[in-house]
């Protein structure tokens, strides 16, 4: 089976992290955590990383350190996996779904406006697949109506609006390092920001809202979100190779556009003008006009030993956000015929042309 997604590990993260077991320093204090928090945030152009347990946590972290609780609502793509929103509940805020634009996928900013109310307080865009959104009319928007900016760049590592990294944008930016993510740490996050104050909110929310000053006195409810030193390590390792990874993504997208970009019925993924995709998962999307259902595809594929995915079900058609319901119809279509296609870094060229062949196979044989 080629897998939708496997993570590149190799020697120099069991070096990295054997050296931390020997170091005796495995828990959430050692040299590794402030070591993969300044290189992550160096490397998106932010003054502050604040490492988590996962990508959700982070999220939770930063609504917390915004003071965004009962009574506020919160502006979220609905075509995004559903962690974003259920952030939102974690602080008892309500979230409100917006539309996704056709050709990025991403939240669509002018259908933002209509959204905000009183009760508004900030926006989450989310970096789609590896897509960054359209930022700057977000940005303006929110300081038009003095509302806070939380990136979610869970997806996107690397991604850049207008030559600029993602994750540099929002007043916190959040990624999760889970194993399928551009760079791993088996399970993990971390929150960014320029604002110092926000920064050491995190820092104390996170060690069960610790007074720094004053061991084991709590000013606050806190979390344990606190990364591991292990996992922090293996991290360092991953923060060797990111941009290698990105370039081997890059260059695996490519050999996938030109062998489907003339394809009928399938249309490949997106990159605008301005935007550097890094292409977490390569995603497509099959035509109303296609002669096969995606579902149908996806288990001829999986017939022929190839892992995929469906796109995300938007979060406004879920249970748990029922009463939320509304319609949403660029985001419920491109649910239904989207398709996350193999995309890992160790991808080889001939596993990427055995993928389209089995492609072209199926959507030719019920042509």
């Amino acid at each position: 089976m080629i897998p939708v997604a496997e993570p590149w590990i190799d020697e120099r993260e069991l070096e990295l992290a054997s050296e931390c077991i020997r170091s005796g320093w495995v828990s959430s204090l050692g040299k590794y955590i402030g070591e993969f928090e300044k290189r992550f945030s160096e490397y998106c152009h932010a003054r502050h990383g604040v490492a988590t347990t996962n990508g959700t946590t982070a999220l939770h972290l930063a609504l917390c350190a915004l003071d965004i609780g009962p009574g506020d609502d919160v502006i979220v793509p609905t075509l995004t996996f559903i962690a974003t929103a259920n952030a939102v509940r974690y602080v008892g805020a309500n979230p409100v779904f917006v539309d996704s634009e056709p050709y990025t996928w991403c939240l669509d900013p002018n259908k933002i406006e209509d959204k905000i109310t009183p009760r508004t307080r900030a926006i989450i865009p989310v970096h789609l697949y590896g897509h960054p959104c359209d930022i700057d009319p977000i940005l303006k928007l929110a300081k038009r109506h003095n509302l806070h900016v939380v990136e979610d760049a869970a997806e996107a590592h690397g991604a850049e609006y207008k030559g600029r990294k993602v994750g540099s944008f929002g007043d916190i930016s959040c990624f999760s390092f889970y194993g399928n993510k551009i760079i791993t740490t088996g399970e993990g996050g971390m929150c960014l920001t320029s604002d110092e104050k926000l920064a050491q909110k995190m820092r104390m929310l996170r060690d069960q809202a610790m007074d720094p000053q004053k061991r084991y006195w709590h000013t606050d409810i806190g979390y344990n979100y606190r990364m591991t030193n292990i996992q922090a390590a293996i991290g360092v390792a991953q923060m060797e190779k990111i941009d290698r990874i990105i370039t081997i993504k890059r260059r695996n997208a490519k050999a996938y556009n030109t062998l489907l970009e003339n394809v009928p019925g399938i249309s490949i993924p997106p990159e605008a003008e301005w935007a550097k995709n890094v292409y977490w998962m390569y995603s497509i999307l099959l035509e109303e006009d296609a002669s096969i259902s995606r579902d149908d595809l996806m288990l001829k594929l999986k017939e022929d030993g190839i892992d995929t995915r469906p796109f995300f079900y938007p979060m406004h058609t879920q249970p748990p956000y029922a009463k939320n319901r509304c319609s949403l119809p660029v985001a419920e279509d491109l649910s239904q015929r989207g398709i996350n296609l193999p995309s890992s870094p160790l991808l080889k060229e001939r596993e990427i042309e055995y993928i389209v062949q089995s492609l072209l196979k199926h959507l030719r044989k019920l042509a």
